[in-house]
């Protein structure tokens, strides 16, 4: 067998970045942080989860977003 007819690696999937803004605020009613919408347990897991985990809280931060009042 020669060295081209080895199997390839998959190509890496990109990873999200961080939807942090440095806004730390957690909002005691919702305990949801005002800068970036996330829950404690979605800010504290966000490095250890895989791309496809951060792309679905994501994806939960703009239903949130698109859920606030709209602002004057």
């Amino acid at each position: 067998m020669m060295a081209n007819d080895l199997p390839q690696p998959a190509p890496s999937e990109p990873i999200p970045l961080s939807p942090c803004l440095g806004i730390c605020l957690m909002d005691p009613a919702t305990r949801i942080c005002r800068g970036c919408l996330r829950t404690i347990a979605e800010i504290a897991g966000w490095y250890e989860s895989s791309p496809a985990d951060k792309r679905a809280i994501l994806d939960r931060l703009a239903a949130r977003r698109a859920a606030l009042p709209a602002r004057q």
